[in-house]
């Protein structure tokens, strides 16, 4: 490395930014994984479409952290004293990252927007959400492709920035629809039924809400540090975290049914479907409560009944 490049080299805001980012999401994939195996464990009456699903988001989340960490080991060991390659052509693994991120993403928003249609039996938000994931997905292949071709990030940086730019607003905008549609269809659905029912409901909601802004904050937290520190890697590092977010989504919103079974409980379905996974919850007269977020398969679809007895349980 030459004297000058050394000056002006910012190890901190570069590499170190996107190292940060490399074990943090490690640290994620860990948490992936540990979600993967417990929903494996508790539910394994889940319809095999929805076990498949899981199977194929932790596959997707091994293989995006495989490339990220091995473009890890190319910027620190491979091209260790050659700060000019940093901002040369991108290693195809990082690229590829692009790939599988998409991949996570759309899976996610597809199992959530069809939670949103079993809920309302509507298709219009439904259809939008998969619209807008569809763009954002068709917009990360374009960026994969183009990666791929373009000699440095720089280029990519001075031509294609809006590109980004695009993808990110688009996951923003998607991840708002879907966490408002999912918080209003279950806050209409707490009229008429029991106030320990209601906590549970409301349980529910703060969850969705909290999943929700996760993935918005990550994608928000990339589109601002790329519009104002684009030639260092803060935004690169937030990327290698944001397909976790949708993951660990996903595990969280399936696995919460174990513990929303540990509250009380009174007998009320949200909503079941046809051969798709619905909310249900259960209140018997025990001190168990039986929440069931995605694992109710009935021969026919089952309107929301509520329990209006006790309304003082």
């Amino acid at each position: 490395m030459d004297s000058a490049a050394a000056v002006s080299f910012d190890a901190n805001g570069t590499i170190g930014a996107y190292q940060i980012g490399v074990l943090i999401s490690c640290v994620l994939l860990g948490v992936t994984t540990t979600q993967t195996y417990i929903y494996y464990s508790r539910f394994p009456e889940d319809p095999a479409i929805l076990k498949a699903l899981v199977a194929f988001v932790w596959v997707c989340e091994v293989a995006h952290a495989i490339c990220v960490a091995h473009a890890l080991y190319q910027f620190t060991i491979l091209d260790y004293g050659h700060a000019e390659r940093l901002f040369s052509r991108l290693p195809i693994s990082l690229d590829t990252a692009v790939f599988f991120n998409a991949l996570i993403e759309q899976s996610v928003l597809g199992f959530f927007s069809f939670r949103i249609y079993t809920l309302s039996m509507k298709l219009y938000v439904p259809i939008l959400i998969v619209f807008l994931s569809s763009v954002r997905f068709l917009a990360s292949m374009v960026t994969f492709i183009i990666t791929l071709r373009l000699p440095s990030l720089q280029s990519y940086n001075a031509h294609w920035s809006w590109l980004s730019i695009a993808q990110w607003s688009t996951s923003v905008v998607n991840d708002v629809v879907t966490t408002a549609a999912l918080v209003i269809l279950l806050y209409n659905r707490r009229t008429g039924v029991r106030r320990k029912t209601i906590a549970l409901v409301d349980k529910i909601i703060v969850w969705t809400i909290e999943t929700g802004m996760l993935t918005s904050a990550t994608a928000i937290f990339m589109i601002i540090f790329y519009l104002t520190m684009k030639e260092r890697m803060i935004w690169l590092g937030a990327f290698t975290v944001s397909s976790r977010m949708y993951s660990n989504s996903l595990l969280a919103s399936l696995n919460s049914r174990e513990a929303l079974r540990s509250m009380n409980a009174t007998q009320v379905s949200l909503h079941s479907f046809v051969s798709r996974p619905g909310i249900e919850i259960l209140q018997t007269t025990t001190t168990n409560t039986v929440v069931d977020i995605t694992a109710k398969f009935p021969s026919q679809p089952q309107p929301f009944q509520a329990n209006r007895q006790c309304e003082e349980c």
